[in-house]
């Protein structure tokens, strides 16, 4: 197939994967189109794209989906004792049965993009709606955020004026086998605001999501995403955020089994003194269902004394197969840059596959940046010292996957959250408690 014939069949591929989805929601007509020509123009990726050379797209660009395995029971249950704005979407609708009965709080806005009639969108929402996604686009296209920006079919806008006490909790909810979603949220923080976003479960076997930040002046936004637990869910997410100056960003997944899930993150550090982490972690196992996680993250640096930290890490077993692809792109006069950024996977048998792809790209003289990946087993020794005093194998070997995660669920702040998070880990490594000794002993 040649070079044009290749460029035909990406674009009819792209036509045929919108034309599949219910029609979008009616509000922001003329960037939704906009966005709809330059999906097409991109297409959907495939191996040949530098940024998708370790995923198969496959899954997440066909036009139709096979029917998958019951839904596993959602994390919100982690939250559940958790004073929050609920904000519930089961397959990918809103769901108000299962979501607060007032969206409003102080110091918050909250709408949704379906029930906005077109021409009465907000301004601050008219002028970030699809603005850093197209921003993002460069220098790497990001096709599933411009499809998000295209045909999202709901989605929530925030507009953050004070410091919010509550969190606000996107639960996502599936109660089918073939459920196609697409969502869009836009979150606005003004100066000196404050609010904490969690996400959590999925919203349907395959799920699109994109969300489009603004962090003001002096504004700190905390983000919690719990990811799964099914096991043939497809997610492509992006979050897209932009920072002004002394405003702060930190974001933090976790994600537990997914047959395919793809984790965009870009980060524009536009004002001086700026501060932005972002950490995950996940844990697969390909046993039963192919396992293939992938962190795709670009922080550029474009303002004085900035911070970013980029701390991810992977346990896998059974074939299972993590990537990440991170950069950290330092900006000319973009002095007194600390970037920092790390990359591990912990490998618990021979067949399980880390591919990581750090790199820095630096136009500054005056700066401190860091980066490094690291791939291998588990500690003989301090497995043998845990099991001298008694300690079984499985509860060994579990111990010292929480202890190799601890850098990354330190990256958040609250420690309640922390907790639900370790809680989930638990869960996930009692759940294959035989597993791990059996991968453990065969390292």
């Amino acid at each position: 197939m040649g070079a044009l014939d290749r460029v035909a069949a990406r674009v009819a591929a792209a036509e045929a994967r919108l034309d599949a989805l219910a029609a979008p929601a009616p509000a922001f007509q003329a960037e939704r189109a906009e966005a709809r020509a330059r999906f097409l123009a991109m297409g959907l990726p495939g191996r040949r794209d530098e940024y998708w050379r370790f995923a198969d797209a496959a899954p997440l660009s066909a036009p139709t989906l096979k029917p998958a395995g019951q839904a596993a029971e959602a994390d919100a249950r982690l939250l559940a004792d958790r004073d929050s704005l609920t904000i519930a979407f089961t397959d990918g609708c809103f769901d108000p049965a299962l979501s607060s009965p007032d969206l409003a709080g102080q110091g918050i806005e909250v709408q949704r993009l379906a029930t906005l009639k077109p021409g009465a969108e907000p301004g601050w929402a008219r002028a970030l709606f699809g603005r850093l996604e197209l921003l993002a686009q460069t220098p790497v296209p990001r096709p599933f955020a411009t499809l998000a920006t295209a045909a999202a079919t709901d989605g929530i806008l925030l507009r953050v004026t004070g410091r919010v006490e509550r969190p606000v909790h996107l639960d996502y909810r599936h109660s089918g086998s073939v459920t196609d979603a697409v969502l869009h949220h836009l979150v606005q923080l003004e100066p000196d605001a404050e609010l904490t976003l969690l996400e959590t479960g999925s919203a349907a076997h395959r799920f699109v999501t994109l969300a489009e930040v603004d962090v003001a002046e002096g504004a700190r936004f905390h983000h919690v995403r719990l990811q799964g637990p099914d096991p043939d869910r497809l997610t492509a997410t992006a979050m897209v955020t932009r920072l002004a100056r002394g405003a702060t960003a930190k974001s933090f997944t976790l994600a537990a089994n997914g047959r395919l899930t793809r984790n965009e993150a870009v980060i524009e550090i536009a004002g001086d003194g700026a501060v932005a982490h972002v950490a995950g972690a996940a844990l697969g196992d390909g046993a039963d269902v192919p396992f293939l996680h992938d962190d795709t993250v670009f922080v550029t640096h474009g303002a004085v004394g900035c911070e970013s930290r980029q701390v991810f890490k992977k346990v896998l077993r059974n074939g299972a197969v993590g990537t990440f692809q991170g950069k950290i792109l330092v900006r000319s006069g973009a002095q007194k840059t600390d970037g920092y950024q790390i990359s591990q996977a912990l490998l618990l048998d021979d067949g399980s596959q880390f591919l990581g792809k750090p790199e820095l790209e630096i136009y500054a003289d005056d700066v401190k940046c860091s980066h490094g990946s690291t791939t291998g087993a588990i500690d003989e020794t301090a497995l043998f010292y845990l099991r001298s005093r008694g300690v079984p194998r499985e509860d060994a070997t579990a111990l010292l996957v929480l202890s190799f995660l601890a850098d990354a669920i330190a990256e958040v702040e609250e420690e309640a959250l922390r907790e639900a998070i370790v809680a989930r880990l638990e869960e996930w490594l009692s759940a294959h408690r035989t597993a791990l000794g059996n991968g453990a002993a065969q390292g």
